[in-house]
């Protein structure tokens, strides 16, 4: 299963990249580097339960382990000390990293109530992209029931494109459904 995107890439993908950019060389073209799915967590510092619920999940949604992320300084506002757990991340890479791009696209993305594409604006100038999910109920792991509260992540993905027009070509051959803006 997750070779079915990488065969894709190679067979399909390069060849029409190529064309469209005029690359001469295989390494020329834009390729898919890592996924980091990235949740933030406020209430963590309070809420230890939190923390291990969202643990679990994002490790049921990756099929990775997240690392904890921790305050760097504290902010007495937030309540906040140094050390505290105020977030959770994975790095996908390689054949991980696209089964779950597979299962983004071609899954989760479409469960999206009133869904008409993600934003084609989200690039950061370098070709990667980021998007937000709101809830963590589009993905078919995750059981209705099986949840205590709708928390939403972050899904970076990074490539080796030099440009944001080439990024958006090598997501839409992946089958990212954008919306025409």
């Amino acid at each position: 299963m997750p070779q079915r995107l990488k065969e894709h890439y190679q067979e399909k993908i390069v060849p029409k990249l190529k064309e469209q950019f005029g690359y001469t060389n295989v390494h020329q073209v834009p390729k898919l580097v890592k996924i980091t799915v990235n949740r933030g967590l406020g209430e963590a510092s309070q809420n230890a339960k939190a923390l291990e619920a969202s643990l679990a999940e994002i490790a049921t949604i990756t099929g990775q382990k997240p690392v904890v992320t921790r305050a760097k300084k504290a902010i007495a506002g937030f309540k906040l000390r140094q050390g505290m757990p105020v977030g959770i991340m994975v790095t996908l890479r390689s054949d991980r990293m696209y089964a779950f791009l597979d299962r983004l696209v071609n899954l989760s993305l479409p469960r999206i109530r009133d869904f008409r594409g993600i934003s084609p604006k989200s690039f950061d100038g370098r070709g990667n992209y980021t998007l937000g999910i709101r809830e963590q109920l589009i993905f078919p792991e995750i059981e209705y029931d099986s949840i205590d509260q709708i928390r939403g992540m972050d899904i970076s993905i990074i490539t080796t494109a030099n440009t944001d027009e080439e990024g958006r070509a090598l997501l839409k051959e992946f089958g990212m459904p954008f919306r025409d803006s």
